[in-house]
């Protein structure tokens, strides 16, 4: 019998092999009173299982290709770091002296605590950094119980071609199974934004997150079929369904394949015109997969990790030599800077907190351009930075979550006061550096037009603007199934903002996750999109789709999406929109 499972989609690509169910056997932790003769031996025991998982990390990392994605070392380098972050090293140990608690407890009261914190977050991308804790914390806790290595750990073949049927994979699991051959992965858990997914676009691999208890409906060796694409899992396909889905797998192959040629072409549709197609980067890492791409820019580099895991915020010096490694790392294309997007829940100033009271939801409190505004000194230390980076490269200066003028003019000012402080000081910069907002809120969407007066720029962050517009919380497995960049009241705000951007003469950028996707690529043309920012592994395909694009060949009826309610009506325009160019 058939049985088809939907989950959600993360990385494309067609897959079939047989089922390898993953168990994570999780210790049992429990407290327990450590005799005070025999407390530093149970610190040492800690110490020495972090050093262990330290050992393990390496090993993996130093096994991967020199040519393999940035994604794939820095996201093990991340968790490098996390084993060296005194939350880690010296809370639990501090845990340990005082309440005389074995290691496994101390441990695991601070892995609550820190995922307490992140769980707090207000942005989807940072608060999924908490499942980087769970995989760190994971690890140590699976040393200090003495389990043998896991199965996956070790490189004998057996999963070739298989299937990864899992509750959860660390970017680890995903770098080691991936050298092991595995054809695709499907999860109960995870974040569509999480290190995991990344990794799984980066390298390729077809995967589902979010499909609720597999393991309970797949049996081990089963034959599946994984459509990355739709989130679709298929167990017990007649002959006709898998030999229609090889079809497909091959074909998808050799789509892939074919984009290679796009890289070296300029972006322009059929009949002339000029797209600017960049990419997102949030690590000086990034910068040889975005030339290996092709991008003409960055649109978006993001800061925030500048500011994550350090008990003090950085210095001025610290953030120019990081701006300046990214900025000449681009020769001279340009390089979209957005200022810090953190939230009140973050730890700044010294690590202490901003505000003592219950944060009852963080996502509409002080986060983004408010939290900047309310901590002048450290806002003024990153536009220092910034600027004084931009005499080494073009650098824009992007402020986020901005809904009222006020506090962009705010902004504004204070940047001017960084200007003059640096002439006074004799410091280059470039003082014709352009600055822009996002939009990010329905309310800067509606007010598009009062801010293009007073911006160089604008940019549209779709991922925000869809959960806020729709208020839905994007990696929550109840209610992400309404995430829809396709929804009218979303469509009509991106329209309102491209409009104001055209009257007043100033370009508008998408960086949010829909402007990598090549199923709306064309309605974004059609809409009069003409500056993308996305992954670096989505620009070939977006480049193909807008260099085999004729605008004038689009049905006239295009934008009349903006006006259907009904999903499906919605979905059968968008394949037509999609379908008119390839007939013609």
């Amino acid at each position: 019998m058939t049985l088809e499972l939907q989950g959600l989609g993360v990385s494309r690509g067609i897959a079939i092999g047989r089922a390898h169910i993953l168990f994570h056997n999780q210790p049992d932790v429990r407290e327990y009173l450590i005799p005070a003769f025999a407390i530093e031996q149970e610190v040492e025991r800690l110490l020495d299982a972090i050093e262990q998982a330290r050992q393990q990390l390496k090993s993996i990392r130093n096994h991967i290709p020199a040519n393999a994605p940035a994604d794939v070392t820095s996201f093990i380098d991340t968790h490098l770091l996390m084993l060296s972050d005194s939350s880690l090293t010296k809370v639990p140990v501090e845990m340990i002296r005082e309440r005389r608690c074995n290691a496994e407890w101390a441990l695991q009261l601070q892995r609550d605590a820190l995922i307490n914190v992140f769980n707090e977050m207000d942005d989807p991308y940072l608060r999924t950094r908490r499942d980087d804790v769970d995989h760190v914390v994971n690890r140590i806790h699976r040393i200090l119980s003495d389990q043998e290595v896991a199965e996956h750990e070790i490189p004998d073949g057996r999963l070739k071609g298989h299937i990864i049927i899992a509750e959860d994979l660390t970017p680890a699991d995903t770098v080691l199974m991936q050298h092991q051959g595995i054809a695709a992965f499907v999860t109960e858990h995870g974040g569509a934004t999480s290190h995991t997914t990344i990794l799984a676009r980066s390298l390729g691999i077809p995967a589902i997150i979010g499909v609720e208890s597999v393991r309970r409906y797949v049996q081990d060796n089963e034959l599946l079929i994984v459509d990355g694409e739709t989130g679709t899992l298929i167990a017990g396909a007649d002959a006709l369904t898998i030999t229609a889905f090889e079809s497909r797998r091959l074909a998808f192959e050799q789509h892939i394949s074919s984009l290679s040629r796009y890289k070296s072409q300029p972006t322009k549709t059929r009949d002339g015109k000029a797209i600017t197609l960049l990419a997102n980067a949030e690590l000086p890492e990034d910068i040889t997969t975005i030339s290996n791409a092709g991008a003409q820019g960055i649109g978006l580099y993001r800061t925030e990790f500048l500011y994550m895991n350090r008990l003090s915020p950085p210095e001025e010096e610290e953030q120019l030599a990081a701006y300046r490694d990214v900025v000449e790392g681009m020769n001279n294309q340009p390089v979209t800077i957005r200022t810090f997007d953190l939230g009140a829940d973050k730890t700044v100033d010294g690590g202490r907190p901003l505000s003592q009271a219950v944060v009852t939801n963080p996502a509409l409190g002080l986060r983004a351009i408010r939290l900047c505004l309310s901590q002048p000194g450290m806002f003024r230390t990153q536009l220092r930075a910034i600027l004084r980076a931009s005499a080494f490269g073009k650098i824009k200066i992007m402020f986020p979550m901005i809904s009222t003028m006020n506090e962009l003019v705010q902004a504004r000012n204070l940047l001017e006061q960084c200007k003059l402080e640096l002439d006074n000081e004799g410091i280059a910069y470039d003082r014709s550096i352009e600055v822009g907002a996002m939009i990010e809120i329905p309310a800067s969407a509606v007010c598009a037009e009062m801010f293009a007066r007073h911006v160089d720029f604008l940019s549209i962050g779709t991922n925000d603007l869809i959960q806020y517009t729709l208020a839905i919380d994007r990696i929550d497995d109840h209610v992400n199934y309404l995430y829809d960049p396709l929804h009218p009241a979303v469509l009509r705000l991106i329209q309102m903002t491209l409009n104001a951007g055209k009257k007043h003469s100033i370009p508008v950028s998408m960086c949010g996750e829909m402007a990598g996707d090549p199923r709306y690529t064309r309605l974004l043309l059609a809409m009069g999109l003409e500056h993308f920012s996305m992954h670096p592994n989505a620009l070939l395909e977006v480049k193909q789709v807008i260099n085999e694009t004729d605008l004038s060949l689009l049905p006239a009826n295009t934008l009349e999406v903006l006006d259907i309610a009904d999903a499906v009506e919605t979905d059968l325009l968008i394949e037509q929109i999609n379908e008119a160019v390839h007939n013609n």
